[in-house]
């Protein structure tokens, strides 16, 4: 009967350690803290990888080639090897093949839907609300070597974006948003009035207008045989946007997966209409708005304030041929709303993150070379290049970018009136933008949404019938696609953590040994207290 009291305890102890065990790896969120190091070693020499997306604008590239000379030049002990991506998808997919080898970078721009899935990777990536409040070293620190900007000097709905539960994993580092591009030359023609601030129902009911022909079998308002009125580049931001200025869900911080309901289906019936007649298409399906656009070949182009230098009859990076551009006056406005009193559109653009390594002084050095992206020089000269606006108010307020915004319209350049149009629009609206939730999961949450929109209008070009069943499919189909019944689960969106862990397992099955244990040993004194009563 020792053996088995012995037996009973063992099992017990093993309860507690792995009970433990996943309290330490499965928690509300845990991390490990970064301890900043009372002093940089500025005598011990690092070199620190930097992953920035860049595609044909040669002039962002220069901006952080200087922006890297200059900081080593502060700092002659850091030397930064920058890596150019086209595209932050191509930088995600590396990083995600980086983390299981430990062969991250040190400071990567990119987004936190992003970040949310570096965090899975055995603490990966820097906290950095230690950094942002240190003395010495953090935002505006006594240590500091330039002149960075302290955190009440960071546009607060910028700095928000960057926090991920109960932490900040990330330093905003420009902001854009979506714009629409307006023909309003052609919009005048065709007889209405362009407000401030568009409707889904107007930009619709124009859109059809344009659709109509001539005697020569020509559309009326462009005299061209092609014209395709809406072009919406991301149809991410498109359905994201619908949904929360309806008010509809979409999904939540926990991780649910609300996409997939009425008023998601009642938006794609809409789209699908204008789908029908060849109004409504997409980048995926025709190209880049900004062709189209400046061709005199469409109306509304949807695209982010970052591609204004793109958009319009004197575009200076337009991919037109010359001979090919329309001369028409170019309105850039907000997305096209539900309640034009009550405006909502996406904020996005790129913040900075640090990656965890086992020297403190390297990430220190990291986090030195992140603040000074975030000085008025390197703010300023970024933002010129796009419809970008800087994500300190500090640059904002400094005489250069003020006199910068005055000059629109100088030069069809530095002061291209599209584009400074496109970031005063942005700067106007900086209290009506949101982001959505930020999980593990919720960049194929993304993914998902827009492929809804992707898909719907392809079927209904394919002359396929758009019906309740047609949407109860692609439902089905879209989240085995981005597999997303393993985050969202039960039809009510509830939160699918999928297969359990190993020490999860374990638990359950040292629990039910202990309990056999316990019926052992309950029976056998029950037994045995029988024969001494017999």
């Amino acid at each position: 009967m020792m053996k088995m009291r012995k037996s009973v305890a063992l099992a017990l102890a093993s309860v507690l350690a792995i009970g433990t065990l996943m309290t330490g790896c499965h928690g509300s969120e845990e991390r490990l803290e970064f301890v900043v190091p009372e002093t940089f070693d500025t005598a011990a020499k690092h070199e620190i990888t930097f992953w920035a997306k860049n595609d044909t604008n040669k002039t962002q590239t220069r901006i952080y080639e200087k922006a890297i000379s200059d900081f080593e030049a502060l700092y002659p002990n850091i030397k930064v090897n920058m890596r150019l991506y086209t595209d932050y998808g191509k930088i995600y997919n590396d990083v995600i093949t980086n983390i299981a080898t430990n062969t991250t970078p040190n400071v990567c721009i990119t987004y936190p839907d992003h970040i949310a899935t570096y965090m899975t990777g055995n603490n990966a990536v820097v906290a950095m609300d230690e950094l942002f409040v240190d003395e010495k070293y953090g935002l505006g620190g006594s240590e500091v070597l330039f002149d960075s900007p302290k955190v009440d000097e960071i546009v607060p709905e910028y700095l928000n974006e960057c926090k991920i539960g109960n932490y900040y994993y990330a330093l905003p580092y420009m902001r854009s948003t979506e714009a629409c591009y307006v023909n309003k030359t052609f919009v005048e023609k065709m007889g209405y009035e362009l407000p401030d601030v568009i409707t889904w129902d107007f930009m619709f009911e124009v859109a059809e207008k344009a659709m109509e022909k001539g005697p020569d079998g020509k559309y009326a308002v462009n005299g061209q045989n092609v014209m395709v009125p809406i072009i919406y580049k991301s149809t991410d931001n498109m359905m994201i946007q619908m949904l929360k200025q309806k008010g509809a869900d979409y999904s939540t911080a926990a991780g649910e997966i609300l996409l997939f309901n009425d008023d998601t289906k009642q938006i794609l019936f809409d789209i699908s209409a204008h789908a029908k007649t060849k109004a409504f298409s997409t980048f995926k399906i025709s190209s880049y708005p900004a062709n189209f656009l400046d061709a005199g070949q469409c109306i509304f182009a949807i695209d982010s304030t970052a591609g204004a230098t793109w958009m319009g009859s004197n575009a200076p990076l337009s991919d037109i041929s010359a001979d090919k551009f329309v001369d028409f006056e170019t309105a850039v406005l907000p997305v096209p709303q539900y309640d034009t009193a009550n405006p909502q559109m996406i904020s996005q653009g790129p913040s900075v993150c640090i990656f965890n390594k086992e020297d403190p002084q390297e990430v220190l050095a990291s986090w030195l070379f992140t603040q000074f992206l975030l000085t008025n020089d390197v703010q300023i000269a970024y933002s010129e290049t796009e419809g970008y606006v800087p994500v300190t108010q500090k640059a904002r307020d400094t005489e250069e970018y003020k006199d910068y915004l005055a000059r629109s319209g100088e030069d069809n350049n530095a002061h291209y009136k599209t584009k400074i149009d496109a970031t005063e629009m942005l700067i106007a609206n900086t209290a009506n933008t949101f982001t959505t939730p930020v999980f593990n999961g919720s960049a194929s949450l993304r993914d998902a949404a827009g492929e809804l929109i992707e898909a719907t209008v392809k079927s209904t070009r394919r002359k396929e019938t758009i019906d309740d069943k047609y949407i109860q499919k692609l439902y089905k189909d879209t989240k085995q696609l981005y597999r997303l019944d393993s985050i969202a689960g039960s039809s009510e969106g509830k939160a699918d953590l999928g297969p359990l862990p190993s020490t999860a397992k374990a638990l359950i099955g040292t629990l039910v040994a202990v309990w056999v244990l316990i019926g052992l040993y309950v029976g056998s004194d029950y037994l045995k207290k029988k024969k001494q009563k017999g």
